[in-house]
């Protein structure tokens, strides 16, 4: 067989996954809520690819907003990444470990009670496993640039008129 370089890199460029950066931030009216809240998300892609995103809902609450930011920002990557994700959620950032042991005990905590945001949890925990994640913490309000943005995006969100309904948070028991 000849051993041919080119076609060594040719296939090494192939099965490179790509690698994004995220920015999320999530807000809520009257923080911590509930009142209206919403999301703000941006994409980067290389040096040109940049996507805003962001949504709000009636009725939440400020963590439900940043898990949501940061699930949504996942989600709108259409295959396997290789993602730094920057969030200024200690919420989100501090338990993305921790809700693998909830799931694993049956989305209970560690004094026994029940998980908060399950349902949100659920949706974030595959995308973990789908992408290479590496989480950034941002402080909040500090200058940086596209923080401020997913900030000003949510709290527009928020702002919106006729928000759909978190189903999530308005049916919780």
């Amino acid at each position: 067989m000849l051993d041919c370089p080119a076609a060594d890199i040719k296939l090494q460029r192939r099965r490179q996954i790509p690698k994004v950066i995220i920015y999320t931030d999530g807000s809520c009216i009257g923080k911590p809520g509930p009142g209206p809240g919403g999301y703000g998300i941006v994409l980067l892609y290389g040096n040109h690819y940049r996507k805003e995103l962001s949504g709000g809902y009636r009725e939440t609450n400020a963590p439900r907003m940043e898990l949501l930011a940061a699930i949504k920002g996942l989600t709108a990557l259409n295959k396997p990444c290789e993602v730094i994700l920057h969030s200024d959620a200690t919420y989100v950032v501090k338990n993305k470990d921790n809700a693998k042991v909830w799931q694993a005990n049956e989305w209970r905590v560690k004094d026994g009670g029940k998980c908060k945001n399950q349902d949100l949890w659920e949706l974030f925990l595959p995308l973990l496993d789908k992408h290479q994640v590496e989480f950034k913490k941002v402080k909040a309000h500090s200058g940086n640039e596209e923080n401020e943005r997913c900030d000003t995006l949510a709290k527009t969100a928020a702002r919106g008129r006729d928000l759909p309904r978190d189903n999530g948070f308005e049916d919780r028991e």
